[in-house]
């Protein structure tokens, strides 16, 4: 099963998580159709809102931020593309690794997001093209 979404948040529009329904009953619905565990699932509906949020929020600072969304489930896993016309960010290369070790209380803020991404994706590729950021990764259940 393959499904797309097409997303965009003016900043005047309320806060970037609105869209987060949107991207949920997607994953519900391709969740219910193809027979996921739960774990794919929850991995999935993660990994999209941490990248979703922090395209939108941190992706273009001049206005209107587009993403494009594509979704392909086969295998009980699913592939995710994501395309956005943000600022040029590579998370494989452009966050820094968190120290995972240090209380909660010393960590600094920011960098755990893309950490669980990077963590509980495979397979991720990125690539700067036509002034887009292309981001692939498959997520499985055991991942």
């Amino acid at each position: 099963m393959q499904r797309s979404l097409h997303l965009s948040h003016p900043p005047e529009q309320g806060h970037p998580s609105d869209v987060l329904p949107m991207i949920e009953d997607l994953l519900n619905e391709m969740a219910e159709a193809d027979d996921w565990p739960i774990t794919l699932t929850m991995h999935a509906n993660l990994i999209l809102e941490e990248l979703v949020l922090n395209t939108l929020t941190h992706g273009d600072t001049s206005g209107l931020t587009e993403i494009d969304l594509e979704l392909e489930s086969k295998d009980h896993s699913l592939t995710i593309r994501l395309t956005d016309d943000g600022s040029p960010f590579n998370p494989l290369t452009d966050a820094p690794e968190p120290d995972v070790t240090l209380p909660l209380n010393e960590r600094p803020i920011g960098g755990l997001g893309v950490y669980l991404v990077r963590t509980m994706g495979e397979e991720l590729e990125y690539r700067r093209e036509n002034d887009r950021n292309h981001l692939k990764l498959v997520v499985r259940p055991e991942s």
